[in-house]
């Protein structure tokens, strides 16, 4: 195995070779990864408050997110393993329509058909997920296999966490693409933690980028918390696909800073001093600590930013906050032309006993991870 591709010390410090960046672009890898962390919290305050079901939160991860949409085409595919909805942001995905899918109402893409914080977005290739463990890496193969088919100029970027490289999926996806040379790059966000297995517990591999010479492709292992490692790395593995080489296997080494979801509780299965380790390898510090450096973040510019962040994000929730609800006709639509006989049955019997029974109230229960 080559050493971990890194670039940026944990203290912004540079040691690998930088990017052919400009400023702006420099600037604009930051200006994604913090209003990913602003999102990320203001959407657990919500939650916390009853004023949205569940949340998957991405505080970490923002690096890896960022660093691996930013070398994407607009008209390149993303599949989603959890925690890319701030990666969607940053290839298109509106944030009225992120928030609207928080908020499950009639502004949702998914018409409320889908639990929160699972996004979709047709205008940047980003298909519908599923909490199901690994089923999008062998949608996504399939579909890669389609573009090269056709003959597209497109790469498909499958995204997976640790605990789906022993998913059934795995196996499949990255056998029949390294036999097919699809278009693709796995992206493996190694986070520390599937739910409350530990990464170090998931695999007797010597890494999980050496998973990758079995399926006759590169494997690459990636400081995740450093947002250019991540860029080259995609970029070099995205090429590759694009000319035609193949897939590759990119993995991502960073830490879930919060729980799973907004269900759990993380102090259960690990200790504190392994959070305050990573929270000292911080991917936006790390970059914060870079662009001072360079002139490119002056004093009080991260609040400035942050702030109109917050306007921004605020100004959106508010909106669809104040939305209708998905009308009560649309759970029997779309699947079938005309309504059928025993869907109508079942939705009248619904209407009549909503009638009878009033609204629907809030639980007390505990959400379901």
């Amino acid at each position: 195995m080559t050493a971990k591709l890194q670039i940026l010390e944990k203290d912004g410090a540079v040691v690998g070779e930088l990017p052919q960046l400009s400023d702006a672009e420099l600037l604009e890898l930051y200006q994604h990864m913090l209003r990913i962390r602003v999102l990320d919290g203001r959407m657990l305050k919500l939650q916390r408050a009853g004023r949205i079901g569940f949340v998957g939160t991405s505080t970490g991860l923002e690096a890896s997110l960022v660093g691996a949409a930013a070398a994407l085409r607009p008209s390149d595919w993303m599949w989603s393993g959890l925690r890319e909805g701030g990666a969607a942001l940053v290839r298109g995905l509106p944030l009225s329509e992120y928030v609207a899918q928080m908020y499950c109402n009639s502004n949702d893409t998914a018409k409320g058909r889908q639990m929160c914080n699972h996004f979709q977005h047709k205008g940047s290739n980003y298909p519908s997920w599923s909490s199901v463990i690994g089923t999008q890496i062998t949608h996504g193969v399939g579909a890669a296999y389609a573009s090269k088919l056709r003959g597209e100029d497109v790469v498909h970027s499958i995204h997976m966490g640790d605990g789906a490289t022993s998913s059934n999926g795995f196996h499949s996806g990255l056998n029949f693409a390294g036999v097919w040379k699809v278009p693709a790059v796995f992206v493996c966000v190694d986070n520390g933690w599937a739910i409350s297995v530990c990464s170090r517990d998931q695999t007797a591999a010597e890494s999980y980028a050496a998973k990758a010479e079995a399926y006759g492709m590169p494997g690459i292992e990636v400081d995740g918390n450093d947002v250019l490692a991540v860029r080259e790395a995609m970029t070099a593995a995205v090429a590759r696909a694009r000319s035609g080489e193949g897939p590759s296997l990119v993995v991502l080494e960073t830490y879930r800073m919060l729980g799973h979801s907004s269900s759990d509780d993380p102090s259960k299965y690990r200790e504190d001093a392994e959070v305050a380790h990573w929270q000292e390898r911080c991917p936006l510090e790390r970059y914060e600590a870079f662009l001072a450096a360079r002139g490119l973040l002056g004093a009080g510019e991260k609040e400035a930013l942050e702030q109109r962040l917050m306007a921004e994000i605020d100004a959106v929730i508010h909106e669809q906050e104040g939305a209708e609800p998905m009308p009560l006709r649309s759970l029997v639509e779309d699947v079938y032309e005309e309504v059928p006989r025993h869907l109508r049955l079942q939705f009248n019997a619904f209407l009549e006993v909503a009638e009878r029974r009033g609204e629907a109230t809030r639980g007390d229960g505990a959400f379901p991870l």
